[in-house]
């Protein structure tokens, strides 16, 4: 799995494929308040990035995937 917690951060990194989502959603639920290190990924499939915004939560830093950061606009 690419998503874990470190010092109470939600860091996504590597490659995060559709079975991300439900795990990310779930932590997100557990911690919503929660900063989301999204800097370390470099491929993030749809439905995570569907459960990022669904959930209202502003990443930290720029994403690491080049087509999200140049398509969905989502810099802090």
């Amino acid at each position: 799995m690419s998503i874990r917690r470190d010092s109470g951060a939600i860091v996504l990194e590597g490659i995060c494929p559709v079975e991300d989502a439900e795990p990310l959603l779930q932590m997100l639920q557990m911690t919503p308040a929660g900063p989301l290190d999204w800097t370390r990924c470099n491929q993030l499939h749809t439905a995570v990035l569907q459960v990022i915004l669904a959930a209202g939560v502003m990443p930290v830093g720029p994403c690491g995937d080049a087509w999200v950061r140049q398509w969905v606009g989502l810099e802090p």
